[in-house]
């Protein structure tokens, strides 16, 4: 299948004019998902003293890709064991169950089979295997040393099917994780949220980022506006754009991620993004008596050897016991009169009138869950919910990492701009998606702590 990717561009029409700043912050997260959210929270408590500042487009927080997901805290299986989705998956997921006991955000370790019929055995083999391999990430607590950092049993299938009753006769093997949970997205954002704003952090919601320019020092400007930074253009519902200095920028805004970049970058190495809709089913119905745990089928690994692309159509739970199926994986397309492989004038937000779940893919669910559980009702299947994960490669793209990339202002104004005076850096995350809700405390730490810390544990200058 041939995918096109968009690579387009903030402000690519040229309707903001440029604005020299009002005033300034320190940190400007960009981005109210789970991730921006855990970002701006680590941000206030590790420099009280700074100015924080978070801008979210939408009217409340999560709502592209944190709220429209599986609520999964994976403990770390799938990726490649030297992988920053693998190391920031394991350390998130016990920062994540710290944190919810510690705060009462809503969670369950649930625990997940990954079943598999006969020919599938060699997958979730190589899973145990490697899972056995696994070390505690740099930043886990000393205690932990003496317990496993990804424990996994291998079950045959009798055993499965004493936890989960229903499962097909035809799963002959199981790899049981005990410590994969699930947990209340929701909540969990709204306590991130509290954090933020209770440590003297500002949450703006409904304001869009239209427009960022690397700064150059006006030395006839207030005290104040003479550090180097980002001049950051806001729209704040449908009011004139403000332009803000922001010394540093945290740029995690998902499936719009790439557009901030891209602006500032020439046409030629822009950087492109392809969307994956997953679809999600609520269930009621026979064929799932008493089920307690989440149950994931082996991935196609067919052309992707891992199944990165895709965990498969999975059994989940809600907080409320509530059953989806979900997600698939349907990959969108802009449109553009552009040739070519990659799509440069679409509108970025093309994928929002996808978001309405439908029934043109419930057979195919049907026919995946029957795989595994093979006495569900067809009737009892309802759609739920969609969304789309941000993805840097296409469908025969293989595996791809969580990205971080790092600029300065002398990167764009050239040498003439003295990179000691410029150290001011804007942070882009790409590609985030699953585990990115389980690995949004990690990916914090990791932003706030070891990018712009400097060795003595004070911000990098």
């Amino acid at each position: 299948m041939n995918v096109r990717g968009l690579a387009a561009a903030l402000n690519s029409n040229g309707r903001y004019a440029y604005k020299k700043p009002e005033f300034a912050v320190d940190y400007l997260v960009v981005g109210g998902g789970v991730v921006g959210l855990a970002i701006a929270r680590q941000l206030v408590q590790s420099f009280p003293s700074k100015a924080t500042f978070l801008v979210e487009r939408h009217d409340r927080a999560g709502e592209e890709i944190s709220s429209r997901n599986s609520e999964v805290v994976h403990a770390g299986l799938y990726y490649p064991a030297d992988s920053l989705k693998t190391r920031l998956c394991i350390r998130g997921r016990h920062l994540m169950y710290e944190y919810c006991q510690k705060h009462n955000v809503p969670h369950k370790k649930v625990g997940k089979l990954v079943v598999a019929r006969d020919d599938q055995r060699p997958y979730i083999e190589g899973l145990h295997d490697k899972a056995g391999k696994m070390g505690w990430p740099r930043r886990s607590p000393p205690s932990l040393a003496q317990t496993p950092a990804l424990p996994t049993h291998l079950i045959n299938g009798e055993q499965a099917r004493e936890l989960e009753p229903d499962l097909s006769k035809s799963i002959v093997a199981a790899l049981w994780s005990p410590e994969t949970g699930i947990v209340d997205s929701h909540e969990l954002m709204d306590s991130f949220e509290a954090n933020i704003t209770d440590g003297g952090g500002e949450v703006a919601y409904q304001t869009r980022v239209v427009r960022v320019d690397p700064y150059k020092p006006d030395a006839s400007s207030g005290t104040g506006l003479k550090d180097s930074g980002w001049v950051v253009q806001t729209v704040t519902g449908e009011g004139d754009s403000d332009a803000m200095l922001a010394r540093t920028v945290i740029n995690c805004s998902g499936l719009a991620a790439h557009l901030i970049l891209n602006s500032l970058l020439p046409k030629e190495s822009r950087i492109p993004m392809y969307y994956g809709r997953g679809s999600y089913a609520s269930y009621r119905g026979p064929g799932i008596k008493n089920v307690s745990h989440l149950i994931y089928p082996c991935p196609d690994t067919g052309r992707t050897v891992h199944g990165f692309q895709s965990l498969g159509t999975h059994l989940t739970l809600d907080m409320q016991g509530k059953i989806k199926f979900g997600p698939d994986l349907d990959w969108l397309q802009p449109s553009s009169q552009d040739d070519g492989d990659i799509v440069y004038d679409a509108d970025p937000d093309f994928w929002q009138s996808r978001l309405i779940p439908d029934e043109s893919r419930m057979g195919q669910m049907i026919d995946a869950v029957k795989q595994y559980l093979p006495e569900i009702n067809p009737e009892g299947f309802q759609p739920d919910y969609c969304g789309v994960r941000p993805k840097l490669v296409g469908p025969q793209g293989g595996f791809r990492d969580f990205e971080f990339h790092t600029h300065y202002p002398h990167t764009f104004l050239g040498p003439h701009m003295d990179p000691g005076r410029s150290r001011k850096p804007m942070i882009s995350l790409l590609g985030i998606e699953s585990p990115g809700l389980t690995s949004s405390l990690a990916i914090a730490e990791k932003v706030v702590e070891d990018m712009l810390c400097g060795e003595n544990g004070q911000a990098t200058e």
